[in-house]
């Protein structure tokens, strides 16, 4: 019936229309519509259909979008560069299965452990030890014990950049594409131009140690070793304004997280508080950590903490259970991010764990599948690591900034055998 409702309405030169009904097919449909007839044919490779299909893909899926930057056939889709020949349909059509085998190969570096290794020494004359980063595909703006901020060249790993001010650790930091803001163990909060690196504000109000802060949509919040969190309006660099202070740990809040609905905080009492963004009243506590919480994540309704207990908690903000706890890691648990497929957590064992998220999240997946792989190059203590599909960049009291590359690994002669000196791995 589809069929021949097609092959009417290219019979009547409706090639437009029959374009837009064959735009929808996937990859597997689109290859068996084009073995229909030579009609068809003509209509999908006419109609630039795989390149559509590709473009379809890198809209709806940050994976697909970051490949075509990385492997530079984004120049080919939507309009192009300017002054560049088109590619015909079969260029896209060969692309395809291309990327699809990018995909494949990236998935079994991460499932595997093979990564390309990347080592920033920071070279810190007293203090040793980088304790937070923040990267995007030009920078990684890092905090040192050693009192500064170095900015380094994502291409050149050389330092472009120090800002100086802060008369104690940087302990935590976030950059947008204006400013740099930076909480030290001195107490203070400071606010830096990201281009220039010129200090813009300084914000004195924790009594101790600034542990963490976020910041978006106009708002921040603070945590401190004085055991309060601070929620703050910023109309701009220099405007920032406190709105409330948030009271009820008992021991240093060590990290916050929130979004529009909730703020979640977390403290060396063993507790995961919950709050209301909007009006700052308490909601709940999590409770079921034995020991002090040393990060956590929030997103959507999940939360996923570490603590010094050594494990790693997933929570149902709403309705405050804990859904699963993984264990593994043979020292405190400093640092955790997750995305839709993995959560990648690190500790003062100095690993880096690699966990299936989808598996975590159902219960009747059993406890041994769910550390996909051990990642062993630190020296010291795992401190603080970003991840995104290609990547993970971590840093740690060794005074390194370490990038694992899971997009260009070496390429693997014998995939069960480590091949010397590209990666190291130990089993779960």
């Amino acid at each position: 019936m589809f069929a021949e409702l097609l092959h009417c309405i290219t019979e009547k030169g409706l090639d437009h229309i029959a374009e837009s009904i064959l735009s929808y097919l996937d990859a597997k449909s689109l290859c068996a519509a084009e073995l229909v007839c030579k009609e068809w044919y003509r209509v999908i490779s006419d109609g630039m259909l795989w390149k559509k299909l590709i473009e379809r893909m890198v809209r709806t899926d940050t994976l697909w979008r970051g490949l075509s930057e990385r492997k530079g056939w984004c120049a080919y889709l939507f309009k192009g560069k300017h002054g560049e020949t088109p590619k015909p349909n079969s260029f896209f059509r060969t692309l395809y299965p291309k990327i699809i085998g990018n995909i494949e190969l990236i998935e079994n570096n991460w499932r595997c452990g093979y990564h390309g290794l990347h080592r920033i020494q920071c070279q810190s004359e007293n203090s040793k030890g980088v304790y937070c980063l923040q990267y995007d595909e030009t920078r990684i703006v890092s905090g040192l014990r050693d009192n500064t901020i170095k900015i380094w060249d994502r291409n050149t790993l050389q330092c472009t950049q120090v800002l100086t001010g802060h008369t104690g650790s940087v302990l935590c930091l976030q950059y947008d594409d204006k400013v740099i803001i930076t909480g030290s163990s001195d107490s203070t909060v400071r606010v830096w131009d990201v281009e220039t690196g010129e200090m813009m504000n300084t914000l004195i109000h924790h009594c101790e140690a600034v542990l963490h802060l976020r910041f978006s949509n106009g708002m921040m919040v603070t945590c401190s070793k004085d055991r309060s969190i601070a929620v703050w309006d910023m109309t701009s660099p220099t405007d920032i304004s406190l709105r409330r202070v948030l009271v009820g740990h008992r021991a240093a809040v060590n990290v916050v997280d929130f979004d529009d609905k909730y703020i979640v905080s977390a403290s060396g009492d063993r507790t995961i508080k919950v709050w209301s963004t909007s009006t700052c009243e308490f909601v709940r506590t999590l409770n079921g950590h034995r020991r002090g919480i040393a990060c956590l994540q929030y997103r959507d309704r999940l939360v996923v903490s570490g603590s010094s207990d050594n494990t790693i908690r997933l929570w149902d903000i709403e309705c405050g259970a804990c859904l699963r706890v993984l264990e593994g890691h043979e020292e405190l648990v400093r640092c955790i991010r997750f995305d839709n497929k993995r959560i990648v957590s690190g500790a003062y064992d100095g690993k880096i764990k690699v966990w299936d998220l989808q598996a975590a999240l159902d219960p009747r997946a059993p406890t041994g599948t769910l550390c996909l792989r051990t990642l062993v190059e630190h020296t010291g203590r795992v401190f603080r690591l970003q991840f995104d599909e290609f990547q993970i960049v971590s840093s740690s009291h060794d005074d390194t900034i370490l990038i694992w590359d899971f997009l260009d690994a070496p390429l693997q002669e014998n995939p069960a055998l480590p091949v010397a000196g590209t990666y190291t791995y130990v089993g779960r």
